[in-house]
């Protein structure tokens, strides 16, 4: 497996950047012993791997159907609105849904694409409604049948 080149990561760097991101909740231990180094360097790569911003965020990834979210959607957004502190704010307002799992700024036809978790068409048709009431000049919702594939993994590792 090679590791794909950044200028400022090593080898190594890239292996525990993969390990962590399948797995973060292993010991500094076990992933010292995974790429042969001791405890303590291995903690002192993955506070420089956190100082350098390489990782964002440590996180439990929670299963949405047992938590009562039956409803997830993919709404795809327009807006008239073109001055930038407009859409500023228009955006930060996105950020703020808690239903909004995640928001991308599209080139295209839509300005945005946002992935939606709701409970329910009830929760959906709500949410749907806060939409409205920020400029949006055009909504298309399509609904998620089954999930077929959902990761976080970056492809750093190359397997070719």
């Amino acid at each position: 497996m090679e590791p794909t080149s950044d200028k400022n990561l090593d080898n190594l760097d890239l292996f525990i950047l993969d390990i962590l991101q399948r797995s973060s909740d292993i010991s500094n231990a076990e992933l010292g012993r995974r790429v042969n180094l001791s405890p303590p360097a291995t903690h002192a790569r993955i506070k420089r791997l956190v100082s350098e911003g390489y990782i964002n965020r440590q996180v439990a990834i929670l299963d949405q159907e047992k938590l009562g979210f039956d409803l997830l959607s993919f709404v795809f957004i327009s807006t008239d609105i073109h001055h930038a502190e407009k859409l500023e704010v228009l955006e930060q307002n996105l950020v703020d849904m808690p239903e909004v799992l995640e928001c991308q700024c599209l080139t295209g036809e839509f300005d945005y694409i946002l992935k939606v978790a709701n409970k329910d068409r009830r929760d959906l048709e709500t949410f749907i409604r806060k939409l409205n009431k920020l400029g949006i000049s055009r909504i298309q919702t399509t609904l998620a049948l089954r999930e077929v594939k959902q990761s976080t993994i970056l492809p750093i590792i190359d397997s070719r």
